[in-house]
């Protein structure tokens, strides 16, 4: 269902001291509605918030792997505003080096800001959605989840990061299946965007424990990240531009970087050859 005015409505945003999800928080206050953003990092949440002063937020400096926080956070903002009709799962760290050098502790924060923190976003938020939807036949929400293209291809020397980011695309697909079995009144859209200039190069920064020495590969992988995303051409506020276009026009994949599906298209003309996988950098 589309949801024909922002105004008045409700969005969470996860992840919304930077990057996306500051855009994201930015257009939502332009078109009028009232805002619940979270983040980690306690400054730059701090920064997006006075910068939206006269916005009617809730915020928290919340980490999202915390199951209880985000039910938490579920909670109060029902309590507060009654109602929400966009969910951003959004926040997003990655980490680079060839895959059988990564550590628990790297699977194990990658995933769980990625994945979990979908999963958390989801099982905290959506019940609440529907049991709005099943009271108000005019209600009308979104959820919207942050993935990437290497949740659809796999570059090289980016192992945890591609198995989460493919995971909420999974996420994400099944989600608008079991939504479309109980109702007409929530949709799901996925946003898979290539290279962008964002801080997520820099999510270390945010670890909650010791990033340990970086191999050599490590050290390489984060140089082509860092070198491919200031070459970027889309920025930030072209993500969230398509993206709210994709929600007034009741879309499920969000593509920033069109031509990026070249890989996707290599990459399924391989499985159905049985050949063995592409370069996935040929396409970016």
């Amino acid at each position: 269902m589309k949801i024909e005015t922002l105004r008045g409505k409700v969005a969470v945003i996860t992840g919304a001291g930077s990057g996306f999800g500051r855009e994201f928080a930015r257009i939502a206050a332009a078109e009028g509605m009232a805002l619940v953003l979270v983040d980690v990092q306690a400054d730059a949440l701090a920064e997006t918030v006075a910068e939206l002063d006269g916005t009617n937020i809730l915020h928290r400096v919340l980490d999202d792997t915390d199951g209880a926080a985000m039910d938490a956070l579920a909670a109060d903002a029902f309590a507060r505003f009654g109602a929400v009709h966009l969910l951003f799962n959004n926040a997003g760290v990655g980490s680079t080096g060839l895959m059988w050098e990564a550590t628990t502790r790297d699977w194990e924060w990658v995933l769980g800001v990625n994945l979990w923190g979908t999963i958390h976003g989801v099982r905290a938020f959506v019940p609440r959605m529907l049991g709005v939807a099943r009271t108000d036949p005019t209600y009308s929400g979104r959820v919207i989840n942050t993935a990437s293209m290497a949740g659809l291809i796999d570059p090289p020397l980016m192992g945890p990061y591609n198995v989460a980011k493919h995971a909420v695309v999974s996420l994400s697909e099944t989600l608008h299946q079991d939504l479309s079995l109980v109702t007409e009144q929530i949709g799901c859209s996925v946003l898979c965007p290539s290279w962008v200039a964002t801080g997520i190069a820099r999510s270390h920064r945010n670890r909650p424990h010791d990033d340990p020495t970086r191999s050599r590969a490590a050290a390489l992988g984060g140089a082509m990240v860092e070198k491919a995303i200031a070459s970027a051409k889309v920025t930030a506020v072209d993500v969230a531009k398509l993206t709210f276009d994709a929600i007034a026009n009741d879309r499920f994949w969000i593509l920033p970087h069109q031509q990026a599906l070249d890989g996707v298209r290599e990459r399924t003309e391989a499985l159905l050859a049985g050949d063995t996988p592409a370069d996935p950098y040929a396409a970016i």
